[in-house]
C-alpha cells in the first residue's frame, strides 16, 4: 500500500522582494506538479497551492503566519506537514523526500 503524499506550495500573488527573479509561487506549484507527476506517475501525490493571505485550514494558517512573520520565504513547499523547500525549492530534495515516503 502506498502512502499518499500531500504537497502544499504557499505563496502570494506578489513575489517577495528577494525572489523577484524566480518563478511565482503559483508557477512553482505548476512546474513542481508536472515534474513530480512525470517522475512518480503511479504514486498518489496531491499538489495544492495556498495563498498566504487566504489560508483555509489550521495548518495553512500556521505556515502562512510564519511566512508573513518572515520565518520562511515563499514559495514555501510543505510535504506531508514538513517543510521541503523555500524561496527557490530544489527538485532533487523534494524527490528525495517523496522517495522516503514511499519506503514507509
Amino acid at each position: 500500500m502506498m502512502n499518499p503524499v500531500y504537497i502544499t506550495v504557499y505563496g502570494a500573488e506578489q513575489k517577495c522582494a528577494s525572489c523577484i527573479h524566480l518563478p511565482s509561487a503559483l508557477e512553482t506549484k505548476e512546474w513542481l506538479e508536472a515534474a513530480i507527476t512525470r517522475k512518480f506517475p503511479d504514486y498518489p501525490i496531491t499538489v495544492e497551492y495556498c495563498d498566504i493571505k487566504q489560508p483555509k485550514t489550521e495548518e495553512e494558517r500556521s505556515f502562512s503566519e510564519k511566512i508573513l512573520e518572515d520565518e520562511y520565504f515563499y514559495p514555501l513547499v510543505v510535504l506531508n506537514g514538513e517543510v521541503a523547500g523555500e524561496g527557490n525549492p530544489r527538485l532533487s530534495a523534494i524527490y528525495g523526500l517523496i522517495e522516503q515516503e514511499q519506503k514507509k
